[in-house]
């Protein structure tokens, strides 16, 4: 079961066939510098295809962060694991007329919540890459610490833990 998270101002639900346009569109532009992009439409489907098949695979995947007033898709948000990622990951992006209203902060916040609260997760973390500055400060922001002994596939990535608060 795909759960669909409220917060304040988002609603965190399932994705759709809606969002591939949009999805695609970023993870083919120079913005996904930081998520192994930019990337061919065949990685980029891949990637949206395993976001939504963890879910049934591993009880829990990726979420659509969707403003509330407007109906309109803001970006995304995930819980990431498997045999590509050594521990639990949190990650998310927000499309670039979200960003800098702190859309990433409350989404991320809120699937932290349902985490480590509602799945018993008892930790998640973060690969941020090194360059990538607003995702640095965003893992900070939610309380997040670097972890230098975690694992990780790649050894440039910084490791942020997150943990209960």
């Amino acid at each position: 079961m795909i759960p669909t998270i409220e917060t304040q101002r988002l609603l965190l639900r399932a994705m759709t066939m809606e969002d591939w346009p949009d999805y695609a569109a970023l993870m083919q532009s120079a913005r996904a510098a930081h998520m192994g992009g930019p990337m061919s439409k065949e990685k980029a489907w891949g990637m949206f295809c395993h976001d939504v098949a963890l879910w049934p695979l591993v009880g829990h995947g990726a979420l659509m962060l969707e403003e509330r007033a407007s109906g309109r898709c803001l970006g995304q948000v995930g819980i990431n694991h498997g045999p590509l990622f050594p521990e639990h990951e949190i990650g998310w992006f927000v499309y670039e007329h979200a960003e800098g209203k702190g859309i990433a902060f409350e989404a991320a916040r809120a699937l932290r919540d349902w985490g480590l609260r509602d799945r018993g997760l008892p930790t998640l973390v973060s690969y941020v890459d090194r360059d990538n500055i607003r995702s640095r400060r965003l893992a900070e922001r939610l309380g997040a610490v670097p972890d230098a002994q975690a694992l990780r596939n790649d050894p440039r990535d910084m490791v942020f833990r997150h943990t209960a608060t």
